[in-house]
């Protein structure tokens, strides 16, 4: 269950980074860096945390002319990130030029195309998801990111093996927040997610470490 754990560094520090990195690295395999602790840090969290001998989920959500995401995708491939996050709606050519990019590479990350936010109430989410999930996998990516709510769906239509990432994952005692279209930790993993994705659960508990411990239980 720890692979299934990534834990979101959402906060606004390298140095607080770093503690919840040394604190909860017994129990977490992987960590996401996203735009609120990479403007702040750079490159140099990720480097920290690869020197942890942890991975790296680098959610950046690109979304530019095909010719800058190739090139995006190509630099943090060499600062040895796990796995990235470009947004589907960017189209075919977006997607498909910077999994191309990659595959040049000896070491590449996987590459997973963010659908529609979970922040988002959206009564059409099941078809945009799909409609994102089936270009992503057209393009050659390795999976998309989507709520718990539409997991099934991509499974069913894309395969088990194409990659679910389910973010804003919310454990029955945590306050839901911005989130919209979420679930449990248990119901996620139950429902085929591949990955879960939970940060203020965890960040903003008084104890960190005992908030993964239970998280890891409840999975």
């Amino acid at each position: 269950m720890q692979d299934k754990l990534i834990l979101a560094l959402d906060v606004d520090s390298f140095d607080k980074a770093k503690r919840l990195v040394d604190m909860l690295s017994p129990s977490v395999r992987i960590f996401k860096v996203g735009s609120q602790l990479f403007v702040n840090s750079g490159p140099a969290i990720i480097d920290y945390i690869n020197r942890k001998k942890k991975k790296v989920f680098l959610d950046l959500k690109f979304y530019d002319i095909p010719n800058t995401v190739e090139k995006a995708c190509i630099e943090a491939a060499r600062h040895r990130v796990f796995m990235l996050t470009l947004h589907a709606s960017g189209g075919f050519d977006m997607l498909s030029r910077a999994q191309n990019a990659l595959k040049r590479m000896k070491k590449k990350p996987l590459l997973v195309g963010v659908t529609v936010l979970t922040s988002k109430d959206d009564k059409n989410a099941k078809t945009t998801v799909l409609e994102l999930a089936k270009l992503s996998q057209k393009a050659g990516l390795a999976g998309v990111v989507c709520s718990p709510k539409e997991t099934w769906l991509v499974k069913k239509v894309c395969g088990t093996k194409f990659i679910v990432v389910n973010p804003g994952i919310r454990p029955t005692w945590a306050a839901a927040g911005d989130q919209k279209r979420f679930t449990t930790p248990k119901e996620a993993i139950q429902r085929g997610a591949d990955f879960i994705v939970v940060g203020r659960p965890v960040t903003e508990a008084t104890d960190p470490a005992e908030a993964v411990k239970r998280i890891l239980e409840e999975i």
